[in-house]
């Protein structure tokens, strides 16, 4: 090519990528992060989007598309409203679009592309991360499939629709009731507010294409680790149900093969992995997989990866029923992970930006998350795996509560199919560990026979039959949610106790809100110090759960601020961590450690009431002191407060709006404390003193007992003999209850 031609082929190309950028910029949204910047339409979630069954040959659609939305009973429109970027939410500002679809309206999408020549003698498959939420799809005028589901992948065999050259083009419809139908929907709603958010509606992962071989090609993989017996199981699964040849797997490391075996196809073919190297979140190893499938000649290949990694109950050396990972008890601890995006909302801006989020999870010392009722792109998982982040995966809810939308057969159906796409096509990733099908009952039914059927689908992870509220006393963990918190249920013989939400701290930061006013969060602070401060109390009284009563895990309510909540670690926009980023690293990998011997002290009145003095009368302003006349108070055994309030073991009523409690106890001579806590249910506001010096000072409620650290002063303030503990409870809403103790907490040696 001349020097002329060149010049005007790249004014051409000049002018077309300037054409396609006038025909999009993102919308002006209410906050965007900085990984918007990196989106073009010629560059949108450009990585393969299947990482564990990986083929060389590949189209990806992911661009402009025209766009329409049209009454839900008209056909195809002759006329587009204009150019959406795919794949991101019609209502998202990286879409370019920001509208809302209601269930009145159908969202429809068309683009045109030319398939290779060299795919011309093969089958080629369209594929579809997720479609939120009926979708059909046409080909050059024929209908090629249908698809009912939010979040679960799908693929059409369009060969046949395909002309033999030139452009070829696709039409796609959507309908997504939200909240106005019974499918799986999580969080959005047609008016988000509170704890609901803004609705995504259409495709929002990507679209792509590939070729395969005929006559039969490797359709899925399913890959069981056998820690135990150090092997891996493989069966690979064709498009063809027959015997269409001969599978080889191959496990690969370091670019040497270390095991290979080959067995008929859609059999299970094991293989021996000698020292086998076991993922954890501190070691995440992965194997290489290359799978064949030989008919005469190779027909198909692709390139997969596992882990050897086990997940299951037992007891530990007490005898308390833990969560073990690889045969050993591990504590896992990490954030209620939304994946909520300000300007992508359910689609991340950037492969970077997935994998930000779990960067930071890891960063900041958590070894877990829990993704909370959404199901995230193959991509995700993918950097879960690689980063050594485990995963207690939600099943998107239906309804809020059965009475919004009455139950039916086809709403059952519907939400089994996609609980079962969600368990088939994610069970490869070593990290997920537990399948959470309920959330505080939102759309829950028939929770013993769905937990059997989970159990029959994947016997090789946990279930947690539904994540606070509504336990039935099946699965493999006891769950509960307690605001701010913590708090513990016991643990069973052949169950787990686990706290699967707590916390809910909250602090808005100027610039990086969804809105500048009314933000929520469960409680509100105004500055990085007090919230931190208050975070890490928080840690302190749950790490003394770990061991009595005993419990295995804890998740923190959330990574980040969502819409208009800003309880995250970080804000909306990830462009900040809002507490001090190495004293709740430090708090957070204190949890992994031995759990602290808790000797007591001061016993509280849970199992034995101890007598104090009481009043319901503001009494004088030194009550605290020491030496303060309280003969005329009455007397009365701990604890005070209201029957029913969760967590109370009450011996003396109490109704009024505040209490005042005092009580002397006697300690030994030569008393050595390590390090003083408070034992203490308190619901709500409490200030306690030791000795007149003010020992700790807390607002809200716990929902049992928990250990909470005492002010220096206060501590050096204890000496041998008699010492005073005055109390003062208010009651501002709900349940009211106070009792006090202390308590020695003991640091144990790292094992």
């Amino acid at each position: 090519m001349n020097q002329a031609r060149f010049a005007i082929v790249v004014l051409v190309v000049s002018m077309l990528c300037s054409w396609g950028w006038s025909q999009w910029q993102p919308a002006k949204g209410p906050l965007m992060t900085r990984w918007a910047k990196k989106v073009s339409p010629d560059k949108v979630h450009p990585e393969y989007p299947r990482p564990q069954m990986v083929r060389k040959e590949w189209l990806n659609l992911n661009g402009l598309w025209d766009y329409a939305i049209r009454p839900k009973k008209e056909s195809k429109p002759k006329n587009f409203d204009g150019r959406i970027l795919v794949p991101f939410p019609v209502e998202s500002a990286l879409s370019g679009v920001m509208k809302r679809v209601d269930e009145k309206s159908r969202l429809w999408y068309r683009r045109t592309f030319e398939a290779p020549r060299s795919w011309s003698s093969r089958r080629v498959l369209l594929h579809f991360g997720a479609v939120d939420w009926e979708t059909t799809v046409w080909l050059n005028g024929k209908q090629v499939g249908t698809h009912r589901g939010g979040y679960d992948p799908f693929t059409f065999d369009i060969t046949d629709a395909l002309k033999r050259s030139g452009k070829q083009e696709i039409v796609v419809s959507v309908w997504d009731p939200t909240n106005q139908g019974y499918q799986a929907r999580g969080k959005q709603v047609s008016k988000p507010g509170g704890i609901w958010y803004t609705p995504t509606t259409g495709i929002w992962q990507t679209v792509w294409m590939e070729p395969v071989n005929k006559p039969a090609y490797i359709k899925s993989l399913r890959i069981v680790p056998n820690v135990d017996a150090g092997e891996v199981r493989v069966r690979v699964i064709c498009s063809k149900a027959e015997n269409v040849g001969t599978a080889v797997v191959q496990v690969i490391e370091k670019g040497k093969t270390i095991a290979k075996a080959d067995g008929a196809s859609d059999a299970e073919i094991k293989l021996r992995i000698r020292n086998a190297k076991l993922w954890s979140p501190d070691s995440p190893h992965l194997y290489t997989l290359k799978v064949s499938l030989i008919h005469g000649r190779e027909v198909d290949q692709v390139e997969s990866y596992f882990g050897m990694r086990k997940v299951s109950i037992g007891k530990d050396e007490e005898g308390i029923t833990r969560i073990f990972l690889n045969n050993k008890p591990l504590f896992m601890f990490g954030p209620l992970d939304q994946g909520f995006w300000p300007d992508g909302l359910y689609a991340a801006p950037t492969d970077d930006a997935l994998r930000y989020d779990i960067e930071v999870t890891r960063r900041l010392g958590f070894n877990m998350c829990r993704k909370h009722v959404k199901i995230e792109p193959d991509r995700w998982y993918y950097w879960a795996d690689r980063l050594g982040l485990l995963v207690w995966q939600d099943m998107p809810n239906a309804n809020r509560r059965q009475r919004e939308i009455p139950r039916s057969k086809e709403s059952d159906e519907q939400f089994e199919r996609e609980l079962k796409a969600l368990i088939e096509t994610h069970y490869n990733h070593p990290c997920i560990v537990m399948w959470v099908p309920f959330n505080e009952g939102w759309g829950q039914y028939d929770t013993e026979r769905l937990v059997q059927w989970i159990k029959q689908l994947d016997p090789t992870r946990l279930v947690n039959c539904a994540s606070g509220w509504q336990d039935v006393g099946v699965g493999d963990v006891h769950d509960i949610h307690s605001y701010p918190g913590p708090a513990a249920p016991e643990p069973e013989p052949k169950r787990a106790a686990v706290l699967g939400e707590f916390g809910g701290l909250g602090l808005p930061l100027k610039g990086h809100t969804w809105q500048d006013e009314k933000n929520w969060g469960y409680r509100s602070f105004t500055d990085r110090e007090s919230l931190t401060d208050a975070y890490v109390g928080l840690l302190q009284r749950l790490r003394s759960m770990i061991g009595s009563p005993g419990l295995s895990a804890a998740v923190y309510t959330q990574t980040t601020d969502v819409e208009i909540e800003v309880n995250g670690l970080m804000t909306y926009d990830r462009a900040m961590i809002k507490m001090d980023a190495d004293r709740i690293t430090a708090a957070n990998r204190k949890m992994y450690l031995p759990p602290p011997i808790i000797k007591t002290i001061v016993p509280t009145s849970q199992t034995t009431g101890y007598g104090w003095r009481h009043t319901i009368t503001k009494p004088a302003g030194d009550w605290f002191m020491p030496n303060f006349d309280d003969s005329s108070w009455e007397k009365g055994l701990g604890g005070f407060g209201r029957e029913g309030t969760p967590g109370a073991v009450v011996r003396t009523k109490w109704h009024s709006s505040d209490i005042w409690i005092r009580r002397i106890f006697d300690l030994p001579e030569n008393i050595k404390l390590e390090d003083p806590h408070l034992l203490i249910h308190h619901d709500e506001d409490a200030e306690v003193y030791i000795n007149g010096k003010l020992a700790a000072k807390t607002t809200g409620y716990t929902a049992n007992y928990a250990t909470m650290p005492v002010s220096e002063e206060a501590r050096v303030s204890l000496l041998a003999g008699k010492n005073t503990l005055a109390v003062h409870c208010k009651q501002t809403a709900g349940g009211q209850y106070i009792d006090v103790g202390i308590v020695d907490v003991i640091e144990q040696p790292a094992k």
